[in-house]
């Protein structure tokens, strides 16, 4: 049983496909940055994967600036090697994955060294059954992002990472200009104040697309206008293929996790964000 590495994403998926098939949806993390970085490189990336004694894979993780390290569903025993083997464990200051397996890492990678750490994040992956559209919708309509749209969605993205608790000082004009190329990205809007929320959906990858993100101005909340867009952009990835639509919610946020529901999303499992001293 051992851990192998690169910094190809084409190579990492060529080893990990076959595992990655047998569950896309807790997977879909892995599927949806390593697809990414796969069509545009990322500079200082590592993958890596787990091979059993018959060299069947049975974990991944990947790590892709600016994202922590990602945990993709694993044993156990491969969250604690990982710990021992990962060439940048001296720097890992944030990790996420689900609760079991980044608990197993992060208790590992702290083991004798004096430092602690804290859950930071809470999150629940989301599986679409059937799709059932707010009634009423609020006014407006659902719109596919153009080219013009980039500058706002650009800042909007830089809102919603703060709110989440991550890095907004970001360019992520990167992140949004394939998605409104591409048309995953889209937009409600209404005749009196225009664009009002959005949301975009990952390319199709092993039978799965995932919904992120979903945003609505802090003055436009409350208006119906996320479930709305939502439902335009899951309805999308249906049409482009997609055998299961995924999303994450914040298990701190009774609204959001109650609007998904409405909405026809069920859990699939939970995942955490650590975070090291």
């Amino acid at each position: 049983m051992t851990w192998h590495f690169t910094e190809d994403a084409a190579v990492f998926r060529a080893a990990a496909d076959e595992h990655f098939a047998a569950d896309p949806a807790r997977n879909t993390v892995l599927l949806t940055l390593s697809e990414g970085a796969r069509r545009r490189p990322v500079a200082d990336a590592r993958y890596g994967w787990w091979t059993e004694p018959d060299g069947r894979v049975t974990g991944a993780f990947l790590r892709t600036l600016p994202h922590e390290p990602a945990l993709g569903p694993m044993p156990v025993v491969a969250a604690r090697a990982l710990a021992h083997v990962l060439p940048e464990r001296a720097e890992v200051a944030t990790v996420r994955g689900e609760r079991e397996t980044a608990e197993a890492f992060v208790r590992e990678l702290c083991r004798g060294s004096g430092r602690g750490w804290t859950t930071t994040r809470r999150m629940r992956l989301h599986r679409l059954g059937d799709l059932v559209p707010p009634v009423p919708g609020p006014p407006g309509r659902a719109r596919v992002a153009g080219a013009g749209d980039i500058p706002l969605a650009v800042g909007w993205m830089r809102e919603f990472a703060r709110d989440i608790g991550e890095d907004g000082d970001v360019d992520f004009t990167p992140n949004i200009e394939p998605r409104v190329a591409e048309g995953r990205l889209h937009l409600w809007e209404t005749d009196e104040d225009g664009p009002v929320s959005m949301a975009s959906v990952s390319r199709v990858v092993a039978g799965q697309a995932r919904v992120s993100p979903v945003f609505t101005p802090a003055g436009r909340r409350g208006r119906g206008y996320a479930g709305a867009v939502t439902t335009a952009v899951s309805r999308a990835a249906l049409g482009a293929g997609a055998e299961q639509v995924l999303l994450f919610t914040d298990v701190a946020n009774p609204t959001s996790n109650a609007l998904y529901r409405r909405l026809g999303y069920r859990p699939v499992t939970d995942h955490v964000g650590l975070t090291l001293s």
